[in-house]
């Protein structure tokens, strides 16, 4: 049997030491970490992240302002409420909530805000420092798995890394923490894609295998090495007359099969997932006591 690499406890605990901080904060007579979350729309998937970010800055102790928008707000529009939380001295992270409107460049939002604020991690500024790196705020899902490597104290140096997925806000980050000169890292890293020619040979080369494709179930028991260490970062809902919800979750990996022959695996739900809005805390905790800029 593997090593079940639970991240909704491990997610606890980072927000139990985030709380202790606080509170040590509010002794202190110091300013309260202030989350700020702009949404636009009315996306079922999108509000229900949100509303999971607010709960969890009210679990910490943390102030937190959310932004309603609607669906039609001009791109102008956003980047005024942007700017708005940019210059507002009491808010210390902002997020802009994923996906946008179509008529609305994500590349021109992620631009205006600023990196001391950008605890998404997601400006070229922030990326930039990442990649030298620098202190910096890694993007979430990235930290997460980095923060469950460490708290569960896998062997990472001179192991054979590879990333299946070359996403900017998974894939690649991955890629280059893993290669980095510090734990978790020191790995040789081969980061793999849909257009990968021998994909599930390579895989199947893999001591750490971190799986970001987006398919559901694509990484089977033969595209695994014996006793190795697999994270999945996939989550799809797949139909299942048999639950009350009439859905259930499944990663980017067969987890039945594959828990067969891994050393330790991340389930889903309740591995990668549960550490990002961890992850979001930390970096706004950060933001809050100037740590980074």
């Amino acid at each position: 049997m593997p090593l079940i690499i639970d991240g909704k406890k491990t997610s606890e605990d980072i927000k139990q030491e985030i709380a202790a901080r606080v509170k040590e904060i509010k002794i202190e007579g110091g300013k309260i970490p202030h989350l700020a979350a702009v949404l636009v729309g009315n996306d079922g998937a999108s509000q229900t992240y949100v509303g999971a970010k607010v709960k969890s800055c009210e679990q910490v102790g943390f102030q937190s302002t959310l932004v309603r928008l609607n669906e039609d707000v001009t791109e102008d529009e956003l980047l005024r409420v942007v700017d708005e939380i940019n210059d507002n001295p009491d808010i210390d992270g902002l997020i802009v909530q994923l996906p946008l409107p179509n008529h609305i460049s994500i590349q021109k939002v992620t631009n205006k805000i600023r990196p001391e604020k950008d605890v998404d991690g997601f400006t070229p500024a922030n990326v930039g420092r990442m990649a030298l790196g620098w202190p910096t705020y890694v993007s979430a899902t990235p930290y997460g798995i980095v923060e469950l490597l460490k708290r569960y104290e896998i062997e990472t140096s001179g192991k054979h890394c590879v990333v299946i997925g070359r996403s900017h806000i998974v894939g690649s980050p991955m890629s280059i923490l893993m290669a980095r000169n510090e734990y978790p890292g020191n790995c040789t890293v081969t980061l793999t894609h849909s257009r990968t020619k021998n994909l599930a040979e390579i895989a199947k080369t893999a001591d750490i295998l971190i799986v970001a494709l987006g398919k559901p179930g694509f990484v089977t028991a033969d595209m695994v090495k014996e006793g190795a260490v697999v994270i999945d970062v996939g989550i799809h809902r797949i139909a299942d007359a048999t639950k009350k919800s009439g859905f259930r979750l499944v990663g980017d990996v067969k987890f039945e099969e594959v828990s067969q022959k891994a050393s330790a695996i991340t389930p889903v739900p309740g591995g990668v997932g549960p550490m990002t809005i961890a992850s979001l805390l930390y970096n706004t905790l950060l933001a809050a006591e100037k740590k980074v800029y």
